[in-house]
């Protein structure tokens, strides 16, 4: 059975492209101008992109458009179709997609294009892949938190082609779960964004004293990945596509990078996993082209911990920069300015009288087999000569002039009759024409026939205006939800519920309860609540992984046997979860689920969700486009900042398996609250100050939602308390507050 390992580099521009391609790469990713994750990469624009994508053609090289950026309404209806159709026609390879609504819009306009799921998706188990199987996903960009066995389960689950990062910048967050750069900057990494407040540093405290040995620490700074000794594991595992992340990064790094991984998966792939080793010399030069205080294997083998992160970052020697200099100089010369040749095999046929005829063949690549293309070009007609007749070795120097083309002659014979008289731009205009019209064969094989019926943005699925919404929803209409995450939270809603239920404007209607964080009282939560004659909504955990599905489904009589009136799923692992249990509840989406545009919000109404919550980057006008009134919208809680498979109890070496609230000061001593959750193993990281908008009555009646919803997450009952006071009387707080992104949105 033939083993396919794909090395996938990036290409950050278009240098990086062609130094990708020298040094060995399969395939490449790269964004255009829009809708990239690397919004400040130098990424080709416009005839450059298309350039690009017919220069990695060239030579075999398969090109991944990104598009893994959440679309706004407008962006999606009115823009990202004109800006993939030429990329489709000439046949770029795949696109990969963050944006559920973008993923269903493609699929539709360009069907027989290949989709990749990012790694933004936060795809963390079997379920989310095969319900994006489901969608016409091809392949799946697994978080980069999961482990080996975690990513075969998935591999035999699925069937699903797999891709996984192997060397590069870990994000501390999962990827599509971090809204740090964009609360704090307005820079959101789900706009491709991000300013990396991660990597900063931090103080930790509890209770108001100092826990970290340093008072300013990288505490959320990982080390960058390199699983190059790991290789044989992640392909046994079932991954098909090895990602080195660096879109940012200078040419000679990525060529520096794939020379060395060209390098293992050949051997790999020609002697298997015994004996496999990694010399200590290119691990060092590995380290030499770029690292963080070192490297980690990443999450392949463990779950986090203090080896993992780039506490300090160490500088280097005078002779560790000369090295690097010179290492650079080297990989400079030998990928970043040279340019792949392609072999080419050639005869010249000429004889008085008649045209000369060039052929040439080529072998290109065509998966398993290499099949010859092969062409003819004429040219002029040759005179015989007795004074000056051109000899065969005259003929070959001049056709072997290719210049600046892509080709070299690997053979070249030259069949000439007689004495003959050739003028030299008649050999040279034969030969540039010969290799120009192959070159553009090879390219326009991948060329896709232009589509027939043009995609127009129809009126009726473009947004919809505050004063279509008011037809269908009255304000007296829009209800009131609460979510708590405490027991303490959860009785004190409780004790105000007979008044807010009341209340005349958005009565309250349903309580949420946290399943990770009160677990143990989930039965007697849900009976208060329905007690109250409120809804019981049970929120399932961020992150949904292996061990989490295992651990629910031993518990399968309890979960079958709770009363709760419906789900709040955070992931797509949660959904299909739930879907493939037959549990026949109601299903609401958490603000997660990002749905930032109609198409989006289509996808899930299909899937049989009932609500969803808006998402929390958008500003009140957007939302007017996405909202109706099955939408829920958040107007109190403190958004969570990150969701992390790192912890700092763990980072900290002060692990109990107890959970409390820790801070992250910054050095503007805010204070960000930490909450770590055990039972699966992961941490929240929540904004300094709770979005406040309880006092913004008739711009959030502008929006169009069904139903309101107070998020309780860090608070205190007092603190509780006094949050359902201030709306009862819509007034604003006393302590600090922010709007989020209601008012401002993200660029």
């Amino acid at each position: 059975m033939e083993r396919k390992l794909e090395i996938l580099a990036p290409a950050g521009s278009f240098e990086s492209l062609k130094a990708a391609i020298m040094a060995g790469a399969d395939a490449v990713y790269m964004g255009g101008s829009r809708f990239g994750a690397r919004a400040y990469a130098d990424n080709p624009q416009g005839e450059l992109l298309l350039e690009a994508i017919d220069y990695a053609h060239l030579y075999g090289i398969k090109v991944y458009l990104t598009v893994n950026t959440l679309l706004k309404e407008r962006e999606l209806m009115q823009e990202l179709y004109e800006y993939l159709l030429p990329c489709y026609e000439h046949g770029v390879d795949a696109v990969i997609i963050q944006d559920l609504g973008v993923i269903r819009a493609v699929r539709e306009w360009f069907p027989d294009l290949p989709v990749h799921a990012s790694t933004q998706m936060t795809l963390c188990g079997s379920g989310g892949v095969r319900l994006l199987k489901e969608a016409g996903v091809r392949r799946a960009v697994l978080a980069r938190e999961l482990s080996l066995a975690e990513i075969n389960r998935i591999h035999r689950d699925t069937e699903m082609e797999l891709e996984c990062f192997v060397h590069g910048a870990l994000c501390y967050c999962y990827s599509g779960q971090c809204l740090f750069s964009s609360i704090l900057g307005g820079r959101s990494g789900n706009r491709g964004r991000c300013a990396q407040p991660c990597r900063l540093a931090y103080e930790v405290t509890v209770s108001g004293k100092t826990k970290s040995a340093q008072k300013m620490q990288n505490l959320l700074s990982p080390k960058d990945i390199c699983a190059i000794d790991l290789l044989p594991q992640i392909a046994e595992a079932g991954v098909c596509s090895l990602k080195i992340e660096g879109r940012m990064k200078r040419p000679e790094y990525t060529a520096g990078i794939v020379r060395i991984y060209r390098k293992y998966v050949d051997r790999y792939l020609r002697e298997g996993s015994k004996g496999y080793q990694v010399s200590e010399t290119d691990k060092k030069e590995l380290l030499l082209l770029f690292n963080r205080d070192g490297f980690s294997q990443g999450y392949f083998t463990r779950h986090n911990g203090r080896g993992m992160m780039a506490l300090s970052e160490r500088k280097q020697t005078d002779r560790e920069k000369k090295a690097y200099e010179e290492l650079i100089r080297s990989l400079r010369r030998d990928y970043v300015e040279k340019e792949k040749k392609i072999a080419v095999k050639g005869c010249l046929y000429a004889k008085a009288g008649s045209p000369m005829k060039l052929e040439l063949t080529t072998a290109v690549d065509k998966g398993k087999t290499e099949e010859t293309d092969g062409l003819a070009v004429f040219g002029a007609c040759p005179q015989t000569s007795q004074d000056h007749p051109v000899g065969a070795g005259q003929l070959e120097r001049q056709l072997r002039k290719t210049g600046n083309t892509p080709f070299e002659w690997s053979e070249l014979r030259i069949n000439s009759e007689g004495s003959l008289f050739i003028p030299v731009q008649a050999i040279n205009g034969l030969r540039r024409e010969a290799l120009e019209t192959l070159r553009n064969r090879m390219i326009q094989t991948c060329f896709r026939v232009p589509l027939q019926t043009p995609f127009v943005a129809d009126a009726c699925v473009r947004p919809k205006s505050y004063n279509q919404f008011k037809a269908v929803l009255d304000r007296q209409d829009i209800q009131l939800h609460i979510s708590a995450e405490t027991k303490e939270q959860l009785r004190e809603i409780l004790l105000h519920a007979d008044r807010l239920k009341q209340k005349r404007n958005n009565p309250l209607t349903a309580v949420y309860v946290d399943a990770e964080g009160m677990e143990k009282e989930l039965k007697d939560a849900v009976e208060q609540i329905h007690t109250k004659g409120l809804r019981a909504y049970v929120m399932l955990p961020c992150i949904f992984r292996a061990q989490t599905a295992d651990r629910y489904k031993k518990a399968d009589s309890f979960w079958s046997s709770l009363l709760a009136d419906g789900y709040v799923f955070r992931n797509l692992e949660e959904y299909e979860y739930l879907r493939c249990r037959g549990w026949k509840k109601d299903l609401i989406s958490d603000h997660n689920i990002y749905i930032w545009n109609q198409n989006s919000r289509i996808y899930w109404q299909e899937k049989g969700v009932c609500m969803r919550t808006n998402p929390l980057e958008l500003n009140g006008r957007e939302l007017e486009t996405v909202s109706d009134k099955t939408s829920i919208q958040i107007i109190y809680g403190r958004y969570p900042m990150m969701v992390t498979a790192g912890c700092l109890h763990k980072t900290m070496e002060l692990c109990r398996r107890r959970e409390e609230i820790w801070y992250l000061k910054d050095r503007y001593h805010k204070k960000f609250p930490v909450k770590n959750f055990c039972l699966d193993c992961y941490n929240v990281i929540y904004n300094s100050q709770p979005l406040y908008l309880l006092d913004q009555t008739e711009q959030l009646e502008r929006i169009g939602a069904g139903a309101y919803r107070i998020m309780f997450t860090t608070e205190s009952r007092e603190e509780t308390g006094q949050v359902l006071e201030q709306w009862a009387e819509h007034r604003k707080p006393e302590a600090d507050f922010t709007r989020g992104h209601f008012k401002r949105g993200v660029e």
